[in-house]
């Protein structure tokens, strides 16, 4: 078993820190007191487990607000076998209704401290959403120019749907009327390609009649030329 006398300095009177120290040593276990000194400290005396305590003496370093430790004494002691638990040792009943009040009014300031603050911040926000009322109250304007503004495209709009409604009406009516007229061009076209084939394929059997009479009026007059030459050679012997 361990023990040690700890001596706390700081805001450790009429906040609350001898309950915290309490509960603090009753959840770990451990045995001892907590009690007020006229200098305004807090002495404590603590024994138990060596690992417990330890942790007893982190914690209550840290304490919760308004509590605050400016400086603390630690002295290993006699640990005392007939301390079973963990006790606050109270003080005259005037200094502790004193402590109450204190402790009540300690709390009561810093809350009313940070009430200050949050009214401070408060207005400021209060400042912050007029501005940004106006700043609505600007767009508020804005959206309903541009609300007339679509208003009139959206009238613009409704023109241009008619004029394309008619426009698609004529398109496809011109359309229509360009396949009928693709239909009959077409037709005379087949026509044509056919008479040109026809007239294709007589004028290829004229010209190979042509070319045959051709090649047989050249066979003739060879034979004619021979006859002739053969005559001439008759008469010059004469």
């Amino acid at each position: 078993m361990k023990a040690f006398l700890l001596r706390f300095y700081g805001r450790v009177q009429r906040v609350g820190f001898r309950r915290f120290v309490q509960e603090s040593a009753q959840d770990l276990g451990l045995s001892g007191y907590v009690k007020n000194e006229k200098d305004g400290s807090v002495t404590v005396f603590v024994q138990g487990d060596d690992e417990a305590v330890a942790k007893f003496i982190e914690i209550v370093k840290s304490p919760p607000p308004p509590a605050f430790i400016k400086t603390m004494e630690e002295k290993e002691a006699k640990p005392r076998s007939k301390m079973k638990f963990f006790e606050i040792r109270y003080g005259r009943l005037v200094d502790e209704l004193q402590e109450g009040f204190g402790a009540m009014q300690s709390i009561f300031m810093d809350y009313w401290s940070e009430f200050r603050d949050y009214r401070q911040e408060f207005k400021n926000y209060r400042q912050e959403f007029r501005d940004y009322r106006q700043e609505f109250r600007d767009y508020r304007q804005e959206f309903k120019d541009y609300r007339q503004e679509f208003r009139n495209f959206e009238e613009e709009f409704r023109d241009f749907e008619e004029e394309f409604r008619d426009f698609a009406k004529r398109t496809d009516n011109n359309l229509r009327a360009l396949i009928e007229m693709y239909k009959d061009v077409s037709e005379k076209l087949t026509k044509i390609v056919d008479m040109l084939m026809e007239e294709s394929r007589k004028t290829r059997e004229m010209l190979e009649v042509i070319h045959r009479d051709s090649v047989e009026t050249r066979e003739m007059l060879n034979e004619t030329m021979k006859i002739l030459r053969e005559v001439a050679n008759k008469i010059s012997t004469y």
